[in-house]
């Protein structure tokens, strides 16, 4: 079933309470105005991993929890259909340092609006991106699972192929426009599940 699209997400924060938790599960998730076939999906993925995905070669990671030591976890992820597309930050961390922990991201999101990430940066995550497409279709059943789900929404079969040439080619230019345009740390929904925050 092909969902209709939604608006862009207004801030808000909910608390679900699980007494059975130790730490809190932090969900930063806010609504994009595009879908999968926008050509801002590339150059966003990209600065995602320059976000997170190399563990402490990332900047969320080695900020919130190599340097600052406030979260146990945290990822970044972008999830998008051929209607609607969702951008969220995930983290795991004690109760009292949920809003330091979400201060911290929501600089390193303001940053990628703002500036240019570096070369070295660039380099990495294209590294990353590069080396996860033939990983992703490594086996038979992956590569028919693979392009069942493109025909099904509509992409072209070779498109792993046609991403690996748009990444190669990606500047640091197209990243900070994306991120610009689409991720707003103000409009995110935050949704903690555990302990009360405190």
């Amino acid at each position: 079933m092909v969902l209709p699209p939604v608006p862009a997400s207004k801030p808000s924060a909910v608390n679900v309470p699980d007494p059975s938790e130790v730490q809190s599960s932090v969900t930063l998730s806010q609504e994009l105005e595009m879908n999968r076939f926008s050509p801002d999906y590339y150059p966003l993925q990209l600065g995602n991993h320059v976000l997170g995905g190399g563990f402490y070669a990332t900047r969320l990671y080695r900020d919130l929890r190599q340097k600052a030591g406030y979260v146990y976890n945290v990822d970044v992820s972008l999830h998008a259909s051929e209607t609607r597309a969702n951008y969220s930050l995930q983290y795991g961390c004690d109760p009292e340092n949920i809003f330091k922990a979400r201060t911290l991201a929501e600089g390193e999101l303001r940053a990628m609006r703002e500036f240019d990430v570096t070369p070295s940066e660039l380099q990495q995550a294209k590294a990353l991106l590069l080396r996860q497409i033939p990983l992703a279709e490594a086996s038979e059943d992956a590569v028919a699972s693979g392009m069942i789900a493109r025909s099904r929404i509509g992409l072209p079969l070779d498109e792993p192929f046609r991403a690996a040439d748009r990444y190669f080619g990606m500047t640091a230019g197209e990243v900070r426009s994306a991120f610009a345009k689409y991720v707003d740390p103000s409009s995110m929904v935050q949704i903690v599940r555990g302990p009360a925050p405190k």
